[in-house]
């Protein structure tokens, strides 16, 4: 099985200011290998990704006997993208039971398709205690599922875009470097929300939230410094981000 390439790597192959440069058509057209080598036909191999890789590979789990509800799940789960996820209401959008839903989606996590962001929960008054993100390893991916393959100027999920891009990123990139942190998402049942907490080690929390716009100006919740008062805070956007993938 195939996994995407990293921000990371490819700066290492040919540069960071030639990768940096990509960056608008990574968030459409992803890291895959293939799309990678061959820039001139990105959709059509991104079609066939989307179908082989996220179909034939899992279909051939016992587990998986319904392709039209994992094809159904994908969709809900792309249009999502950046959103807190539930459960019964997939449930009730895709026409399955929620355990089936839930199943289905740990093995799309198994095989690398998306990965799940639990809420932070620390008995702070008012926080989701059990709420979920899910996201995409790749945004190739998840835009051959929706057939969106408009410029980032043109689309209305550009923000949820550069969400999942450089959350993935980040998660390919602790990982590679064997450092352990925990991450999580932070919401308050008042709509207060910080994009990403990471727990290093020794217990230390950072915050982060994440702008594509040049402003790159956020406001994080009273309610969230309050209660973890000695939170490193930082606000990620595309003119900052190799503090974030690559140290």
């Amino acid at each position: 099985m195939l996994f995407p390439l990293s921000f990371s790597e490819m700066v290492q192959h040919h540069g960071f200011l030639k990768e940096k440069g990509m960056l608008e058509h990574r968030l459409i057209y992803g890291y895959y290998p293939e799309i990678v080598i061959k820039q001139d036909e990105e959709k059509s191999l991104l079609r066939l990704l989307a179908d082989s890789y996220l179909y034939k590979d899992l279909l051939m789990l016992d587990q998986i006997n319904k392709p039209v509800l994992l094809s159904k799940i994908l969709n809900a789960l792309a249009l999502q993208t950046g959103s807190e996820v539930s459960y019964n209401e997939l449930a009730q959008t895709v026409g399955a039971d929620k355990e089936t839903v839930e199943k289905y989606i740990d093995l799309l996590e198994k095989a690398y398709v998306v990965f799940r962001l639990p809420a932070l929960n620390r008995n702070v008054r008012n926080e989701i205690k059990k709420g979920k993100k899910i996201y995409f390893y790749d945004c190739g991916i998840r835009n051959a599922i929706i057939n969106n393959f408009n410029p980032v100027q043109s689309r209305t999920d550009t923000g949820a875009l550069w969400e999942n891009f450089i959350i993935a990123e980040r998660m390919k990139f602790l990982r590679y470097n064997n450092i352990d942190v925990k991450q999580y998402f932070w919401r308050t049942t008042q709509q207060q929300e910080i994009d990403l907490v990471e727990e290093h080690e020794g217990g230390v929390l950072k915050a982060f939230e994440f702008k594509w716009g040049k402003s790159g100006k956020a406001r994080f919740s009273q309610t969230f410094t309050d209660n973890y008062p000695n939170t490193e805070t930082a606000v990620i956007s595309p003119g900052n981000m190799e503090e974030f993938l690559m140290k």
